[in-house]
């Protein structure tokens, strides 16, 4: 559960920075982003960041929980700081590939 949740806090990471100009010009080549596609972003920023909170919180309760949350958000900013310096198609590349992954895993556990 703490690997999906790192999962969805990366792609929420990233959904909120391609709302803005600056990150979306990176990755695909073209600054104006359509205001309706840049609120989508972002609501799907937010939606995938308290996701990563809840699948968080499930793993170790809300005491350990949170705190380990805290953890999972610094711990995935940084690369993603880092990649959407030095290669950004690739930030976008790896926010899809570890969701079906941590998804196929959450329906195994249960």
């Amino acid at each position: 559960m703490i690997g999906l949740g790192a999962a969805l806090a990366y792609a929420g990471f990233v959904a909120m920075c391609l709302a803005m100009e600056r990150h979306h010009e990176q990755v695909f080549r073209t600054r104006a982003i359509p205001p309706r596609r840049r609120r989508l972003l972002a609501a799907l920023g937010w939606l995938l960041l308290a996701a990563s909170a809840l699948a968080t919180v499930a793993a170790s309760g809300w005491g350990l929980g949170l705190v380990l949350w805290a953890g999972v958000l610094t711990a995935t900013a940084i690369p993603l700081s880092i990649l959407l310096t030095y290669a950004p198609r690739v930030a976008l590349v790896l926010a899809a590939a570890p969701l079906p992954a941590g998804l196929a895993l959450l329906l195994s556990v249960s």
